[in-house]
């Protein structure tokens, strides 16, 4: 019986150890197949590895990216969820980042928030932690400039990848994986689909249809990728995007990795000439999607090559005359981010578009755009150009004619015939000026300028909707971004004070608009000689000069203090009138003594018994400034001395 137990124990030991070998063996396949961009094997292989019971941060992350860098963001959204949720203590800054995109892509947006929230805090310094931070209303922003193109999904389109959009005369030139339904041994270990090659469909420039596909050039397109490509205006010219490949040649870094390289070639009688790497090419790192400026004598295009910002930047050289080049320059913030920026589209009005997943956007890639023209005063502004182009998925290879303002784009939004297909679109309008404007204040104690914090500060529109609401904090100041040139009631309260509201009207342009609002307290306290105006915060009760008569904006105040005698029957004021400086002493007093008699027969009209109330006038004795017998003074600093006080007698 010992024996038989020996075995068994032993036997079970054998196999726990094959057992965990086997999943070493797969860990580092997986990883190798990782490491040389092979996502879908290295899935495969993951996946395995999972299935048999084994989880780990880094196989939750490459997991993650193998699906992210694939634009598979929904499988990706479930491996950082996983990661984040598993192993919170492992999760470094970019993978917080990463989360926060694929969120996007699930239209999650308030839990992307959170996400970019901490990212920003564990990487204060990144420009996109930076974006974030200083646009929190991004999303209205993309929204205010949405519904500017009218966008169809065109006929070529194939079920797989087809994307891009150059012109030759009347040909249509994209990149597209359709031979992926071919039997044929060139399929990419990316995405399982097959290598792109350059195709050609004609353009029918009345209707901006497209139909016709066939392959572009037998001479330009090999067994691996061909894509992205732009034509000078003669058509004699081509840029494109191949892999490192050329004169059947296989380039590799140390690594083993093949990377993107752009080419040149020529038109001639027999065809186009054998392709030339650009010489800013490298094996190390990958230089693609060129776009040419109106003029020709500038290449913008993508790459991470040293010295760059993020994953990729966009950069720009000069064409010289004789067709070499200058030195490729970053183009620097604010552009590039510590993400992605890529497919740069130069317009004939030298708006530079490109798509980033490093500016704030809805998900994935989003299409931007900034004027390359410098306009003295005036700050270059990176702008997303709003839905419908842009999506919750990719979205990139923009153009557009800005004579017609018709162009093409390519994205992998859901509804597509394909991984990737080409949309066509209609400008319907131009970009439009962001406007906004930040309401800020301060409430406070309107008699002791004390801060209140605690108060309830509620911002209405003109249906009398709460639009903002807070309960201010320590600094008692509130801060609300408002549109523009529009009305709103703004409307402070608080217990134990009387609740203020005022009406505002949004300025025409971007800025900050204070409306700081005092208080007044429900309840105060008033002893025999104090002014019942000052008590209660009143206005000053106005006259006109050389008159009697109780203004309208008097009448306003009055009211308040009918409103007190009438909650205390037992209080007795005297009103006392005052003059300004102009005019004789002798008749300053009796207009004094006349505005005084009509403030309380107005009082007396309203109700209060005429034994509470009695009247004296002061003539110009008592003024508040300086603005005495022959003394130059404006006709404002004549008024503050027509007033009148409420002075409490028992």
């Amino acid at each position: 019986m010992f024996r038989i137990l020996q075995i068994t124990i032993l036997l079970a030991a054998i196999l726990i150890s094959s057992a965990a070998q086997s999943q070493e063996r797969d860990l580092r396949r997986a990883k190798k197949q990782y490491e040389k961009y092979e996502y879908i094997d290295a899935q495969k292989t993951y996946l395995q590895v999972v299935e048999k019971g084994y989880k780990s941060a880094d196989l939750y992350k490459n997991l993650g990216n193998s699906y992210y860098f694939n634009s598979q963001f929904e499988e990706a959204l479930q491996w950082y969820e996983a990661l984040i949720t598993t192993y919170p203590d492992d999760v470094e800054a970019e993978y917080y980042f990463r989360y926060a995109q694929t969120l996007k892509t699930a239209a999650r947006y308030d839990e992307s928030n959170q996400n970019m929230e901490k990212f920003s805090t564990l990487n204060a310094d990144d420009q996109r932690a930076q974006l974030f931070s200083e646009t929190p209303d991004y999303l209205k922003r993309i929204e205010f400039q949405s519904g500017r193109y009218d966008i169809k999904n065109v006929a070529i389109n194939s079920p797989f990848s087809d994307f891009g959009a150059a012109f030759k005369d009347d040909t249509f030139v994209f990149s597209s994986s359709r031979d992926t339904s071919m039997i044929k041994k060139s399929i990419h270990q990316w995405n399982n689909e097959s290598f792109l090659d350059l195709h050609k469909a004609s353009y029918d420039k009345e209707t901006g249809t497209l139909s016709k596909v066939s392959k572009f050039s037998g001479s330009l397109n090999t067994k691996f990728h061909e894509s992205t490509a732009v034509f000078t205006k003669d058509g004699n010219t081509i840029y494109f995007t191949r892999n490192n490949y050329n004169n059947n040649t296989y380039g590799e870094d140390k690594e083993g990795t093949n990377r993107l390289k752009i080419y040149r070639a020529y038109k001639t009688a027999q065809g186009w000439s054998t392709p030339e790497s650009l010489p800013f090419n490298d094996e190390t790192y990958s230089v693609a999607h060129p776009s040419l400026n109106e003029d020709e004598n500038l290449l913008y295009f993508s790459s991470d090559m040293p010295g760059g910002q993020g994953l990729s930047d966009l950069y720009v050289v000069s064409i010289n005359e004789d067709g070499s080049f200058g030195t490729p320059e970053n183009l620097g913030t604010p552009i590039n981010t510590e993400g992605k920026e890529t497919f740069p589209f130069i317009s004939s009005e030298n708006d530079l578009y490109f798509s980033s997943n490093g500016h704030l956007g809805l998900g994935g890639l989003d299409v931007f755009v900034i004027s390359l023209n410098q306009e003295e005063g005036k700050k270059q502004e990176v702008v997303n150009i709003g839905k419908p182009v842009n999506s919750v998925r990719d979205d990139f290879c923009f153009n557009v004619n800005e004579t017609n303002k018709a162009g093409f784009f390519s994205s992998n939004r859901l509804g597509g015939k394909g991984n990737d297909d080409i949309y066509s679109f209609i400008q319907l309008e131009d970009l439009k000026d962001f406007c906004e404007t930040t309401l800020t204040g301060v409430i406070t104690d309107k008699d002791t300028g004390e801060l209140l914090p605690g108060a309830q500060v509620s911002i209405l529109n003109t249906n009398n909707e709460v639009v903002y609401s807070v309960s201010v904090g320590e600094d008692a100041t509130y801060s609300y971004i408002a549109d523009c040139e529009q009305e709103f009631f703004v409307r402070a309260e608080m217990d134990a004070y009387v609740t203020t509201e005022e009406l505002i009207r949004t300025p025409n342009e971007t800025q900050n608009q204070q409306v700081s609002i005092a208080l007044e307290q429900k309840v105060k306290s008033a002893d025999i000689g104090d002014d019942l105006a000052k008590v209660l915060s009143l206005n000053p009760i106005y006259f006109d000069f050389d008159k009697a008569v109780i203004r309208s904006d008097a009448e306003v105040e009055l009211a308040r203090v009918i409103e007190v005698m009438n909650e205390y029957p037992q209080m007795q004021i005297e009103v006392r009138s005052h003059t300004d400086s102009r005019g004789y002493d002798r008749y300053n007093m009796k207009l004094s003594e006349r505005r005084a008699k009509a403030t309380i027969q107005y009082m007396i009209d309203k109700g209060i018994g005429a034994d509470r109330l009695s009247s004296k006038g002061f003539g110009e004795e008592n003024p508040v400034n300086d603005c005495k017998d022959n003394t130059k003074c404006t006709g404002k600093e004549h008024a503050l001395n027509r007033r009148s006080e409420f002075i409490i007698m028992n």
